[in-house]
Order: structure tokens, then sequence, then C-alpha cells
């Protein structure tokens, strides 16, 4: 018994890299399982990301229980050693990732059979842990460097599984992506080399420290650092108008790797964004340059036309992928309104929206595994037909638009009320318009699918419309119900994930 209790005392005291390290040692065992034993990989890979989710598990226990924790790699201290910092922040976005990741591959196990050739499928699933583990180290990390590092990481597997496909648009658009993260990933090596030539360091409290000393001695060197980021970031996390890469790569790439793009990847960038603000530059910084009010400005840019841009699209998965810029809005929103309840908003957003859109792209993912089409005006009538997809992908699309009883009003709402707060009342009236612009491209296929036009023959028989349609596979339907339950359940119960969200803002603020 007591060495069971010493191995549970040491899986505690290294849960924080265990969080990350699990992930990318079942990464690199996946090819070998391919070559071998192919139908382990997938049981193999859920199970991976399950015990992250377990660790991630007995880190929110101890948070709770005794505050922020410390991880020092190799028990070597900051400045020289790497750090972990598990905040509330970064237990918020750990909690994210590990239960969206999880059931998007759990619908994922079936869909790629159908999606990729079987010779890569082995491939898709190191891949698609190797991005969730980089963006778990991302959550956490409190160092420049390792920041760094997980960003190479997490961008070349996210272009990797949109190419995994082989179709000439699906290697057009990773193309596009790698390209312009690499703009985006150049943005911020410069920065580093910025601020470790003025202070010495890359550790995020070191750095904060020392940019305290030096803002008037360098403030060039520190505005351009700020001005590097904010380009890096905002590439990476798709804000318009520098979100050209996001609706070809999201639109072409396999089901699950849209709903792992939109749902997580972009707002991870985000998070970090948002870590390096409120904990790194110095306030007296932003009395110099308006930052937050750029980033206002770009956040609502980002809401109205990315749903214009949606309005006109005939794929539903494209449609859904300009929504994705839309809705990454709201978290930029929040940023910049920097108040308790609009923070609060935009950090609540990353969640539920990580929920909704995972949602709707797996449906839009269920439709072409079952019924092979894609088109917008080919959905008529699908809801007769596919009753469970189209009743999660109605919940998702209210959420969307943010109708109570969903968890989209939820966030919403603070946002709502974050503008009141801040004086900001015109961010309202876009938060407004935004969602009547949402109602007006996802109410038509809603109504559509459940109440399209039925033709008659010649002699007045009633003709079926639409595609046949094969059955949805167990281990896609359910996925999908638990994200649309969830939609409901967190748009009654709020509290239940606020209680964390709330103490994250009250770090930073």
């Amino acid at each position: 018994m007591s060495h069971i209790n010493q191995i549970i005392a040491l899986l505690q005291d290294h849960s924080p890299v265990l969080v990350v390290i699990v992930l990318l040692v079942f990464a690199y065992m996946m090819p070998l399982f391919a070559r071998w034993k192919k139908e382990w990989c997938a049981p193999l890979a859920l199970t991976s990301i399950a015990l992250s989710l377990g660790f991630t598990g007995l880190l929110t226990w101890e948070v709770f229980a005794s505050g922020p924790i410390r991880y020092e790699m190799g028990s070597w201290a900051p400045p020289w050693g790497i750090e972990f910092l598990v905040d509330y922040i970064g237990l918020f976005m750990l909690i994210t990732i590990g239960i969206i990741s999880l059931l998007i591959l759990t619908f994922g196990t079936e869909d790629l059979t159908h999606e990729l050739k079987e010779k890569v499928q082995g491939w898709y699933y190191t891949l698609y842990l190797l991005l969730v583990g980089s963006m778990m180290g991302l959550a956490i990390t409190n160092d420049l460097f390792n920041m760094f590092v997980f960003m190479e990481i997490a961008a070349i597997s996210a272009c990797a599984i949109i190419s995994i496909k082989s179709d000439r648009e699906c290697v057009e658009a990773s193309l596009k992506y790698l390209i312009l993260s690499a703009v985006g990933t150049g943005g911020v090596l410069l920065s580093i080399a910025l601020l470790y030539m003025v202070t010495g360091h890359l550790n995020f409290d070191f750095i904060a420290a020392g940019l305290e000393n030096v803002l008037y001695v360098y403030p060039n060197n520190i505005l351009v650092a700020l001005a590097l980021f904010t380009l890096g970031f905002i590439v990476k996390a798709a804000l318009f108008p520098l979100h050209v890469w996001l609706p070809d790569a999201h639109s072409s790439a396999p089901s699950p790797s849209s709903a792992m793009l939109s749902g997580l990847v972009i707002k991870i960038y985000a998070v970090v964004y948002l870590k390096l603000l409120m904990r790194v530059f110095p306030a007296e910084l932003f009395t110099i340059i308006p930052i937050f009010d750029i980033i206002l400005i770009l956040a609502s840019m980002s809401i109205i036309f990315g749903s214009i841009f949606a309005m006109v699209q005939k794929d539903i998965k494209r449609m859904l992928a300009y929504s994705s810029i839309a809705q990454i809005g709201y978290v930029f929103l929040g940023i910049g309104l920097l108040t308790p309840m609009g923070l609060s908003g935009g950090l609540l957003h990353i969640f539920n929206h990580a929920m909704m859109k995972s949602m709707l792209f797996l449906s839009a993912g269920a439709i072409i595994y079952c019924a092979g089409v894609r088109n917008i005006s080919d959905l008529k009538g699908i809801g007769l037909k596919m009753p469970l997809v189209m009743a999660v992908f109605t919940i998702g699309a209210l959420a969307m638009v943010g109708i109570p009883v969903t968890n989209g009003f939820i966030s919403k709402l603070y946002l709502a009320l974050g503008t009141l707060e801040a004086g900001k009342p015109f961010y309202l009236a876009v938060i407004l318009a935004s969602s009547l612009l949402n109602a007006v491209y996802y109410f038509p296929i809603i109504i559509g699918a459940f109440f399209g036009h039925h033709h008659h023959d010649e002699y007045g028989e009633e003709v079926e419309e639409g595609p046949k349609v094969k059955k949805l596979p167990m281990a896609m339907g359910v996925p999908l119900t638990i994200l649309g339950l969830g939609c409901i359940f967190f748009g009654l119960f709020p509290g239940v994930i606020m209680i964390v969200v709330e103490r994250a803002v009250g770090m930073f603020l």
C-alpha cells in the first residue's frame, strides 16, 4: 500500500509535465502501432488524451486547494530553468482542450476511415496528439523559449492535419497556412529577441520585472516587440484582416481537423497573447500606445466582416470557417474591453465556442459521411433523414446566434454587460448586429433541413427529396450528443465553468 501511495504522490508532484509528456510519448508510438497493430492506434490515442485529462483533474484539485502550481524542469530554478505555471487561466485551457479534443477524436475514429487513406491513418493520430500536447504546453508554459517551441510544434502539426488528405485543395490550403503561419512565427521570434536583448531573460516573471526598469531606457525596442507580438498572434488566431489562411484551411481539412482548428487552435493563441499583455508588458506601456483600443477595432471588424462573408457561402464547411473568424472576434473583444464582465465573457466564449463550433463542424462531417453532400442547397429535407445530426446542428446554430438557454447566450450576455461596464455602448451594437447576421445565415439552413419543399411526380405522389442517407455510426453520434447536451447544460448552469473563469479574471485584473 505504501508503494501505491508513493506512486500516487510522484504522479501528483509531476502532473504539470505529465499532462504534456503523456501525449508526446503516445504520439511517437503511433507510427509503430500503425505498422504492427493498426487497430490499436485509435484506442491508444483516446487513452492518452484521457490520461492527460486525468492529470488535469489532479491539477484542478491541487490548484483549487492550494493555489497556482510552479513546476521547474529538472529542478533548475528560473531564470535558468524552464518553468510551467498552472494558474487558473492555464487550468481553464487544459480543461477545455482535454474535453473537446477527446470528443473530437472519438468522432474521428470512425470518420477518418472514410476521409483518409488507410496508410496515413496512423500518422494522423501522431499529428493529432502532437497538436493537443503542444496546445497543453502553450497553456501552462511560463517561458518564452518553451512557448516558441510549442508554437512551432502546433503550427507544423496543424498544417499536416490539413494536407494529410492529399487532395489538391488541402495541399494548397496547408501551404497557404504554413506561409502565413511562418510570418506570424517570425514576428514572435523577433519579439522574443528584442525582449531578451533589453532584459536578458526568457522567463515571463523575470522579463516583467526587467521591463519595469528599462521601459524608459529602451522604449522603442519594447514598443516594436509589442507590435510584432500583436502581428504574430493576430495571424495565428486569424483575426481580421489577417484571417486569409483560415477559410481554405478549415473548409478543406478532414472534419475532425476542422473542428480542432476552429474550436481550439486559434483560441490558444488568443490566451497566450492575453498572458503576455497582462503578465509580461508593463501597464505604463499601454499609456503610450492604445493597444486595447486597437484590439477592440480589429475585433469588431472581425465580428462583422466574418459574419458577412459567411452569409454568401454555398459550402457548409466554408460557411462555418468564416463564422469562426467572427467568433474569435468575440474573444478579442473581451480582451480589448478589459473589464471584469468583458474579460469574463471573452474567456467564457473560448470554452463555449469550442463546444459549439466543434459540434457544428462534426455535424457537417456527419452529413458528408452519411449523405455525401456539403452544398447548403442540398441540405433541404435532410433533417428528417438525419434527425440527431440536424437536431445537434440546430442547438449549435441557436447557441451561435445567442438564443437564451444555450451557452452562447451566456458569453454574449457577459460581453454585452462588459461593453456597458467599460462605457463603450458602440460595441454592444456590434454584438447585436452580429447576432442578427448569424441568424441570417444559420436559420435558413435549419428551416430548409426540417421544412424543405417536397416534390411530386406526374401522378401527384410525393417524391423523396435529397440524397440517400446511410446510418450514422455510434462512435460519431455519441460525441455529437454529448456536445449538444453540453451546450444546453452550460447555458442553464454556467456557474460550473465560471468558477474557473472568474478566478482567472481576478488574477489578471
